[in-house]
């Protein structure tokens, strides 16, 4: 599969939630493409070999364990990653978790709650450090990771649907607040990819295709590489008029009506 040729050199990108599945290949290709990196995300160990696979590739790497649910922790987060290296020109926000499959009358508070603080508070825990900073520095790019369960629902995943709707629409709305600073803000809604969150979402690798592959024109699941590529084309120059948006990158589902077929 061939792949666009991006060049980030001495830029620096701060990607929270950076660490599996869509992050860390977003990870790898602003690395390839030459890009300073501060991964922020949970498991030192997926932190530890992500480093070890960008250490050859000669560009800066630090990795911090961090829960995006917890604002200091977030905070000293974003604090840390400015000090190292001056300035962040762009900022991939992906925290996510799927959290239980069912339908909404079988759903607890605490399903509720995890769902809700991961994959859109900690989004507005990042945003609300990373704005000031472009701001204060002349602009930059974020990328923010939605769903396409973020553009329709879907049978037993109401919470994770609402999570997603909602990162949409604080995209948009912090776009226009800093649409004449030089500041992009967009989403990427991501239709089947295969990452652990799809495999712990259905049930398994196999599950997941069985229940998916019926939905998507074109007869696969993405692969985190189709989607990172994505992102470096919204933090690039050539998307320099695209700002508020959520780019639907499914195969061809929500077209389709995915959740008709």
């Amino acid at each position: 599969m061939s792949q666009v040729k991006y060049d980030f050199s001495k830029k620096n990108v701060l990607l929270v939630g950076g660490t599996t599945g869509i992050g860390r290949a977003t990870a790898l290709a602003f690395a390839q493409a030459g890009a300073n990196l501060y991964v922020a995300g949970l498991g030192a160990e997926h932190g530890e070999s992500l480093g070890e696979e960008i250490a050859a590739l000669g560009v800066e790497y630090v990795f911090e364990e961090v829960d995006v649910r917890d604002p200091k922790a977030m905070k000293a987060m974003h604090k840390a990653a400015f000090e190292r290296y001056g300035r962040i020109e762009f900022a991939f926000n992906n925290a996510g978790v799927s959290g239980k499959t069912a339908p909404l009358q079988e759903l607890e508070d605490e399903d509720y709650n995890l769902q809700m603080d991961v994959n859109l508070r900690g989004m507005f825990h990042g945003l609300r450090e990373q704005i000031p900073h472009m701001v204060k520095h002349g602009g930059g790019a974020i990328v923010n990771t939605s769903s396409l369960f973020g553009v329709m629902g879907f049978a037993t995943t109401p919470i994770y649907c609402a999570s997603k709707w909602g990162v949409i629409g604080m995209t948009n709305s912090v776009a226009l607040e800093v649409a004449r600073k030089n500041i992009r803000v967009n989403a990427i809604a991501p239709g089947s990819v295969m990452t652990p969150l799809i495999k712990e979402m259905f049930g398994g690798e196999q599950a997941a295709k069985d229940t998916v592959l019926p939905m998507i024109p074109m007869g696969r699941i993405s692969d985190p590489s189709e989607i990172a590529q994505l992102v470096l084309f919204l933090c690039s120059d050539a998307a320099s008029f695209i700002t508020g948006q959520a780019v639907v990158i499914d195969g061809g589902g929500f077209v389709a009506g995915a959740d008709q077929l």
